[in-house]
């Protein structure tokens, strides 16, 4: 088994990385080396937060093996026997051979610093950038990167002179590489606190708020009024972009040297802009340099990038708002579904994606019933719970780590209880929950952060390239000092502890943190105790309190905004409620009218087309007769009138409005007289 759970674990990391990233990002329309470089960043820290406990069982087993070197033994097998006192040290079922994992640790580190911060913040700013060639791309991201990579230069310069200024030390290049690791895990363990302290109070309410249908759905109806407010900022966003295209469109000829530059913009627009833009062309006209005045290569270049930012905001909030709505309509099922006495669950509406039979035939009605309206509070609930005892233990522990004699780190207390009887299964399972839910509080906070509109990780593939690859800048950067804090907190960081024992081959390639001792013995002991005063802020939802009077509106219970903005998406929610239910009911009267007349109409049609056949046989017969041509006129004519019975839809005058789509009110518009211009000619008559 040497080595084989190291190669599972490798093998699942890779497409748990790859299911997430298929879930926020889309492999077919954004460029393969984003997609290439985002799974390379999440697949590197998933893998060190699962081949850690692995890690750590390893250096357990090889610290007993080193005990009973020190003492009389005798080999005997897979385990080693210490003679006085017969005490065994068995060999862990994922016992890892020596000299792996120090190179494994060291490729996996180094490779995610490279992409961090280097690779990823130039690819940031190729993806941002609006050029029309791969060099003016390179060039901008060059540009924009300078002021970066000069800030991190300027901080490891600082301290570079104070080691080289301390008399103590004698700067050597182990030195110089622990310096740059420092410095990385300082700025990693400042962040990784902050997005900590919010995770462990949010996690457990967000589970316990899960419980309340009425909350849930009142929170539903808040975000659905936000969105809306969004959604139309998107779309007139998106018309003030397409608005100067076509007149950049217009003025720039076929002829013009910059007239593969606008084409590259237009193919960046929506389909009904390009038809639009398309039908107002006039090619024909060659372009005059003298009369007219033409939009520069670098205002093309800004137009562009403004095109492809606009383009992917207005289609980001169109998939949220159709998920919302699925969402609010499975809240009002939930809570009308409470009160069945048939305990049966009754969707409004039904799926529009197929079902799985598997799933459909275990997951009935019934059972659907009692698991959304009985059993899935109560689950919550209970997780809930458990959530928040895992939160407590992981405050009184980063609060009393440094504490070796007695012990009151309770992470360390579990592990030393294990690795006294040397039960290997009980040593990484405890080792994986604990780095899991760290893992879990700090990387749940990642997704649901959202800086306006420049960073933001949206579900159903609607994740921008620079939003995905900013996230894993953040995981690379935020999962070491993760690390280094999870076995500070289990005590086998010899740093923390201050014991001559042997040290994790994780710990081995940090180096020794003792070259800056205000760093080992102040900032990295101390600073995690700021997580009770960040737990206490999200408890009592300072920062939203905050950002309300600011004016970013925010789900506030005691706020009059609040309440206005809930009767807004619940009357908005409400109207698409019912424009859907028109919708299904002129579906279902027009199938219930092909069910009744399908076959009559057919029958019909068979014998107007029979007829028709020997009436042009019989007038090919006999050309002479003037009767004939009337006669194929009438049979036509009975045809045509039978497929416009077939075709037409049948009309709802008692609807408020017989179309909510603004973008077509001018062809369907409802006159005074009871007439419909959706019902004209042009349209009635395309298929006669």
């Amino acid at each position: 088994m040497s080595g084989a759970a190291l190669g599972l674990e490798i093998v699942f990391v890779f497409f748990l990385a790859l299911f997430l990233l298929h879930r926020y990002g889309d492999f077919k329309k954004q460029h393969r080396l984003v997609i290439i470089a985002t799974l390379l960043a999440w697949y590197l820290c998933f893998l060190i937060v699962f081949i850690l406990p692995l890690d750590v069982s390893t250096t357990i087993y090889n610290r007993c093996k080193l005990a009973v070197n020190s003492s009389p033994a005798e080999s005997n097998g897979s385990y080693v026997t210490l003679a006085p006192s017969k005490q065994k040290c068995f060999k862990p079922w994922s016992y890892i051979p020596n000299g792996i994992m120090p190179i494994f640790w060291r490729v996996v580190y180094w490779t995610s610093q490279f992409l961090t911060w280097i690779l990823l913040p130039f690819m940031q700013s190729y993806a941002r950038s609006g050029g029309f060639s791969i060099t003016g791309k390179i060039k901008t991201a060059l540009i924009e990167n300078a002021i970066y990579y000069g800030t991190y230069l300027l901080i490891f310069g600082a301290f570079l002179i104070y080691v080289a200024v301390n008399p103590n030390f004698n700067l050597q290049w182990n030195q110089l590489q622990t310096i740059g690791i420092a410095a990385a895990n300082t700025w990693g363990l400042f962040l990784l606190v902050l997005l900590l302290g919010y995770g462990l109070v949010e996690i457990p309410r967000s589970h316990w708020n899960g419980a309340k249908r009425g909350y849930l759905l009142m929170k539903t109806y808040f975000k659905a009024a936000k969105l809306m407010t969004e959604k139309a900022d998107a779309e007139e966003n998106l018309e003030d972009i397409m608005e100067e295209v076509r007149k950049v469109s217009e003025s720039i000829k076929y002829n013009h040297p910059l007239r593969k530059c606008v084409d590259t913009i237009l193919k960046k627009c929506p389909t009904e802009y390009q038809e639009r833009m398309g039908r107002n062309m006039d090619d024909y006209e060659d372009f005059d340099e003298r009369q007219n005045s033409y939009p520069s290569e670098k205002s093309l270049v800004k137009l562009h990038k403004q095109v492809i930012y606009s383009v992917q905001r207005h289609r980001r909030t169109q998939v949220q708002w159709q998920i919302l709505l699925e969402q609010a309509f499975y809240l009002e099922d939930v809570a009308k579904n409470e009160t069945s006495a048939t305990r049966q669950f009754v969707h409004t509406f039904h799926s529009q994606e197929p079902e799985n039979k598997i799933i459909q035939y275990f997951y009935t009605p019934t059972v659907e019933w009692y698991w959304e309206c009985l059993l899935r509070p109560w689950f919550y609930r209970v997780l809930a719970v458990v959530l928040a005892m895992f939160s407590v233990i992981v405050v009184w522990s980063e609060c009393t780590f440094f504490s070796t004699k007695p012990v009151l780190s309770l992470f360390a207390v579990f592990i030393q209880l294990a690795e006294k009887t040397y039960n290997y299964i009980y040593i990484e399972m405890a080792c994986f929950l604990t780095i899991f839910f760290l893992s879990i509080c700090v990387y749940s906070t990642v997704f649901r952060i959202r800086v306006f509109n420049y960073y933001y990780l949206a579900s159903h593939h609607q994740t921008d390239a620079y939003s995905l690859l900013f996230s894993g800048m953040l995981f690379c950067r935020l999962t070491p000092p993760l690390c280094l804090n999870f076995l500070g907190l289990t005590h086998m960081d010899a740093t923390i502890s201050h014991k001559n024992a042997q040290p994790t081959a994780y710990t081995s390639i940090m180096g020794s943190m003792r070259v800056l001792s205000f760093i080992a013995d102040g900032f990295y002991i101390y600073y995690p105790m700021l997580v009770v005063i960040l737990c206490i802020a999200t408890y009592f939802s300072l920062g939203t309190r905050c950002l309300n009077l600011l004016g970013f509106q925010q789900f506030m219970g005691d706020s009059e905004m609040t309440s206005d903005l809930i009767d807004e998406g619940k009357e908005l929610i409400r109207r698409e409620k019912r424009k859907r239910q028109r919708q299904e009911e002129g579906e279902n009267r027009r199938r219930e009218w092909k069910e009744r007349y399908g076959n009559r109409d057919d029958s019909t049609r068979n014998r107007v087309v029979h007829t028709d056949q020997k009436e042009s046989n019989f007038s090919e017969t006999n050309s002479n007769r003037p009767l004939s041509k009337y006669t194929r006129s009438n049979g036509r004519t009975e045809r045509d009138r039978i497929e416009l019975l077939q075709d037409a839809e049948p009309l709802d005058f008692n609807a408020d409005s017989i179309n909510d789509d603004p973008l077509e009110s001018d062809s369907g518009r409802y006159q005074p007289g009871g007439r419909y211009l959706s019902m004209s000619r042009s349209k009635i008559f395309d298929d006669v």
